[in-house]
């Protein structure tokens, strides 16, 4: 039975340049690679555990975790190699194969590999931020795997991303420094409406809520007056939420459109509709005042006193001379900075 056994061990199956490749060896390197993955799995666990109850230091566990994975399967593949009798030399015949194959198969894979090295040792993104590609999609750093990273945006559904997308492409990283970003909330009332009394009921409601950021001379909400529409003034709201509320950015668009609207109801401010004004130019062959007198609907007039101008509190103008903030220095993800990040605009 023992000397069947050897018999079947010892079988060769090919030969590589004059090292023979047996029944056994294969075994043997499978039972290698297998031990490798099982390894490189059980430290991955472990590290993924550590780094989930840690606050600081997540994105270098994640480093360790990517090093001793990649590192035990690949000495993994070498030892079995090894075990099934192969003399790396011996390979030398299939070298230029493989650099064939990787020229033209594999290429992507290659490249999507060290992309996704860049972005581990590089840390401009990191596990846990939240980051908006170039095509609009938006999500929290989950996995930066071998080939993709995974997103998973605030409506729980996974968006894997190529590597090299986020090398090669535009990518706006909301959370990578500072503790808060400035959001601008645009709206509009109509003409007529006192631009004092819109500043006062908006801030109000917008520090109502409960993410609003304490307010400092840096950190200060704002409203400016940024043009004038066919039906209405245009205004926006300019605010500074905590971390946790600029991750969620449709929902606190919409939790701060709520707000206005209810402080421009409670405080009277009409909200305006679309609307067009139809003017007659000739009545009759009359224009202006000889038309009015036709139809007789020209009514005395007052003379015209001038109206006293009322000075407002103008954001904007404060803004202008506020002093800009000093870069911010490198932080661990998670952990909260002084330094003012930049601002967001242009949410929908």
């Amino acid at each position: 039975m023992q000397t069947e056994l050897e018999r079947v061990e010892e079988f060769v199956l090919f030969t590589i340049g004059r090292t023979p490749v047996t029944l056994g060896g294969i075994i043997a390197g499978l039972l290698v690679v297998v031990a490798a993955f099982a390894l490189a799995a059980a430290l991955a666990f472990a590290l993924r555990r550590v780094r989930a109850r840690t606050r600081y230091g997540g994105a270098a566990l994640y480093i360790v975790e990517k090093l001793l994975t990649y590192g035990v399967v690949i000495i993994g593949f070498v030892a079995a190699l090894s075990t099934v009798g192969l003399d790396f030399s011996s390979l030398a015949i299939f070298a230029g194969a493989i650099g064939v194959g990787v020229g033209l198969g594999l290429q992507g894979v290659v490249k999507e590999f060290v992309s996704g090295l860049v972005l581990i040792f590089d840390r401009v993104v990191n596990i846990g931020d939240y980051v908006e590609l170039e095509g609009g999609e938006r999500g929290q750093v989950q996995e930066i795997g071998p080939r993709a990273t995974r997103l998973r945006n605030n409506d729980n559904i996974d968006i894997i991303v190529p590597n090299s997308q986020l090398i090669e492409g535009t990518l706006v990283n909301w959370t990578l420094h500072g503790a808060t970003r400035r959001i601008h909330v645009p709206f509009a009332v109509a003409y007529g409406a006192d631009k004092e009394k819109v500043r006062d009921a908006v801030l109000a409601a917008a520090r109502s809520l409960p993410f609003a950021m304490p307010e400092d001379e840096v950190h200060k909400s704002q409203v400016w007056l940024v043009g004038f529409g066919e039906s209405a003034l245009k205004f926006e709201l300019l605010v500074w939420p905590d971390l946790s509320a600029a991750k969620r950015p449709n929902a606190m668009l919409a939790a701060y459109t709520w707000a206005i609207d209810d402080a421009l109801r409670a405080a009277n401010i009409e909200i305006p509709y679309p609307q067009t004004d139809l003017r007659i130019r000739s009545l009759f062959g009359h224009e202006g005042d000889k038309a009015l007198d036709v139809l007789q609907l020209k009514t005395p007039q007052d003379p015209e006193v001038p109206k006293a101008v009322t000075l407002t509190t103008n954001d904007a103008a404060a803004d202008v001379s506020r002093p800009l903030p000093p870069p911010a220095r490198d932080t661990e993800p998670g952990a909260e900075s002084l330094a003012a990040g930049p601002e967001i605009t242009g949410l929908t």
